[in-house]
Formats: structure tokens, C-alpha cells, sequence
């Protein structure tokens, strides 16, 4: 079988939300795909397939919006909890 999954991080420096960074990426049978990061503001290909997702999630903007808000709706909830 194959296996496809993502994982989301937050990178914490501090409780500042600007010393925070939200990264979430994508793997196939362990292999990283892509990967955006909010420090970046856009996605990274790793593979030839997955620099050819970035090139297209990277020219809309309200995809890179999503993303980029994550990182105080996820990250800056989490904070909090933990």
C-alpha cells in the first residue's frame, strides 16, 4: 500500500506571534513532498512532483491567505493551552 499524510507544526521562539512559525507539510511513504512555512509566507517542493504543487498553491493567493492565517489560529490557540 501507500501511505499520504501531513503533519502541522508550530515552531515556538517565544508567546510573541511574530517569534512563531507555522509550518505544515505533506509526505508520500515518508518522502517530504512540500512544505509551507509562515516565515517563508509560501510553499517549498522537495520533489518533482511536489515543486509543481507549490508553483500552482504559491500563485493563488487566497491559498497562501489560508495558510498564512493559520499561524494564529492554530499556533496562537496552542499557545494558550499549553
Amino acid at each position: 500500500g501507500y501511505l499520504y499524510y501531513n503533519t502541522v507544526r508550530c515552531d515556538f521562539n517565544s508567546s510573541d506571534l511574530k517569534d512563531i512559525e507555522f509550518i505544515r507539510s505533506e509526505y508520500f511513504n515518508k518522502l517530504e513532498l512540500t512544505r509551507f512555512s509562515s516565515s517563508l509566507g509560501k510553499f517549498v517542493g522537495y520533489t518533482e512532483f511536489g515543486v509543481k504543487q507549490a508553483e500552482n498553491w504559491n500563485k493563488d493567493p487566497s491559498v497562501l491567505a489560508q495558510m498564512n492565517a493559520q499561524k494564529e489560529t492554530y499556533c496562537k490557540h496552542n499557545i494558550e493551552v499549553d
